[in-house]
């Protein structure tokens, strides 16, 4: 690890490098520190309901009515977005209560990204499967902590182009994702911190699904 990537991760971490001679002090820290995150990521779903709720409800209403009408879910993203896109797919597709869903991550074939990386470049890995594989009427969302993966943003190209649904999930400002205008329906979690938004992001999603499980079975 490099001197710069030590500074990083200290800054992160900062009791984890603090050598206090009272053990007592580290584990003091160490709550301090949970309990700061604790209450951030808490004040940061109370922001994004009351920026979102109203959209949620839109978006949830629209998607109920792509899986009454037979349409796919299809969820891409990168990294720990990646992660959240199988989550997401995971959770309409095997639900733990109420209608089972299709719902794919297109991140999940390590061979048909590798692929299709490796034979028309990465930025194009998602898209060219959403071309191979939406319909009109299907449902595209896409996580990017920046807003700004360009692989997320062709894909979303390509979906309005197969006459899809398009949902994105982003952080900060919201970067290229809302600057396009590729989502119809767009939700931006106002914080800086990528561990943040990720949190922030898996409540958005749940709640999504939740809303989306009400409208198919009638609960409101």
């Amino acid at each position: 690890m490099s001197t710069a990537e030590g500074a990083g991760v200290e800054a992160l971490y900062p009791s984890l490098y603090v050598r206090p001679t009272d053990p007592d002090a580290l584990l003091e820290e160490v709550r301090r520190s949970c309990a700061a995150k604790a209450h951030e990521i808490v004040a940061l779903r109370e922001t994004v309901a009351g920026l979102h709720g109203e959209e949620l409800a839109r978006c949830a209403a629209r998607t109920a009515a792509a899986f009454e009408s037979g349409g796919r879910l299809f969820a891409v993203g990168n990294g720990g977005s990646a992660t959240d896109a199988q989550a997401l797919a995971q959770l309409f597709a095997h639900p733990p209560r109420g209608r089972a869903l299709a719902a794919t991550c297109l991140a999940a074939d390590a061979a048909v990204v590798t692929a299709l990386s490796n034979d028309v470049g990465y930025d194009l890995a998602f898209a060219r499967q959403v071309a191979a594989f939406a319909r009109p009427g299907d449902v595209v969302v896409g996580l990017s902590t920046s807003g700004g993966s360009a692989n997320v943003l062709h894909a979303f190209a390509e979906a309005r182009r197969r006459g899809a649904l398009t949902v994105g999930l982003a952080g900060g400002d919201g970067g290229r994702m809302a600057a396009d205008g590729l989502a119809d329906h767009l939700f931006v979690v106002p914080s800086p911190s990528v561990h943040r938004i990720q949190e922030a992001q898996v409540t958005l999603y749940h709640v999504l699904w939740e809303l989306v499980q009400r409208a198919l079975t009638g609960g409101g």
